[in-house]
């Protein structure tokens, strides 16, 4: 097949490129080569523009992307700014890049001609359902709704049943969740997917959404303060910093390794997964944040201090962890990397490359400004102005 991938210099567009190409199709890859993701010099990764044709551009232009979608079999939609923290307030460049984007691709595809493409994948996210799933004794399978600044100052971290406010027990959330998404990120990504499925309907062409989990492994960005826990971890640790744990250090994630991505990805874009569908790719185990710290410290032997502070993030969530049964049936998914595993793939990559100053602290300052942090993080910014 001839397979477009949008996005596709990134962290999963790439691997996905070449293992696509291992397969024997034909790659295109657009990306607009972001400073923020890929560094001060911004480049195709080694190796990408021996297994796809390589174009530097933006998704929102409309000339351009009209002129790549030809002769496609496939449409791989991966290009989006990302970050939870980032979008509470970058949110006309959330807006421009996610959605309008995305529109510009589909108003190609509905006036422009669908051509020979015959499927669109879309890259959602588990951001999409906000809080997600969760069990109540009294009321059985509940969705709460975002959490309160006022309950998470005073330590009031877990979600609660939204029918009785009583305690909840997260559990794996399921496509059929309600969408809730608690951060402008999750909005675009939950429109971004409503977009692609109703449009692909429309064509009667295949359509999947793909919701990712936490996806890491090497590879990723060590220099966008914005994503990826792990690499911020590793970074502070080797530059003998203190780390500060937000909450009560026992939020969790599932952590999905990236070659499990990448084969969830390439199983749903090929032929045996018909008609419109949305799945979450992850692992189906949650860890952490608290767990997190103490393997990267022990993996580097070092003696970093962990705070485990209180503060908080607005758009946060508590936990997450993907039901994964539905990719299981109809793609044959099954995650292969445990996070012990791929968490040592990860940090002896990471230990190749120079620790850098990523902005992280700038990171924060920015959400600080802007009333984003709980009241003892916005403390704690001020004091380093």
């Amino acid at each position: 097949m001839n397979v477009f991938i949008t996005g596709g210099a990134g962290f999963i567009g790439s691997r996905l490129a070449s293992k696509l190409n291992a397969q024997g199709h034909q790659i295109t890859v657009l990306d607009t080569l972001s400073p923020q993701i890929h560094g001060e010099n911004p480049m195709f990764p080694v190796g990408l523009e021996s297994v796809a044709r390589c174009v530097v551009g933006d998704v929102c232009d409309r000339t351009l992307v009209a002129n790549l979608v030809q002769g496609q079999d496939v449409i791989v939609h991966l290009a989006a700014e990302t970050g939870t923290g980032q979008s509470m307030y970058a949110i006309q460049q959330y807006e421009h890049v996610n959605i309008s984007g995305t529109a510009v691709l589909l108003d190609v595809l509905v006036n422009g001609g669908l051509g020979s493409v015959r499927k669109l994948v879309v890259a959602s996210s588990r951001a999409v359902y906000g809080e997600g799933q969760y069990h109540c004794a009294a009321h059985g399978t509940v969705y709460p709704m975002a959490r309160k600044s006022d309950a998470m100052s005073v330590g009031q971290f877990e979600p609660v049943c939204p029918f009785c406010n009583a305690a909840a027990a997260v559990e794996p959330t399921r496509e059929d969740a309600p969408f809730r998404p608690s951060s402008f990120y999750g909005l675009t990504k939950q429109v971004q997917e409503q977009m692609v499925l109703m449009f692909a309907t429309a064509l009667k062409i295949d359509g999947v959404a793909l919701r990712y989990q936490n996806v890491y492994g090497p590879g990723q960005s060590l220099s966008n303060p914005y994503t990826g826990l792990l690499a911020v971890f590793s970074n502070l640790v080797r530059q003998r910093r203190d780390i500060n744990i937000f909450e009560d250090g026992e939020e969790s994630r599932d952590f999905v390794y990236i070659d499990d991505v990448i084969d969830a990805t390439a199983a749903c874009i090929a032929d045996g997964v018909k008609g419109i569908s949305a799945f979450n790719v992850g692992s189906g185990v949650r860890t952490s944040v608290a767990d997190v710290a103490k393997a990267v410290i022990a993996y580097f032997g070092a003696d970093t201090k962990v705070t485990v502070s209180g503060d908080f993030r607005v758009g946060d969530i508590r936990h997450n962890v993907a039901d994964i049964a539905a990719i299981r049936s109809a793609a044959g998914f099954n995650p292969k990397w445990s996070f012990e595993d791929g968490l040592r793939q990860f940090l002896d990559w990471a230990i190749s490359h120079s620790a850098v100053d990523a902005g992280f602290d700038r990171s924060m300052k920015e959400l600080a400004d802007r009333g984003l942090l709980g009241a003892r993080a916005v403390a704690a910014a001020q004091k380093d102005r």
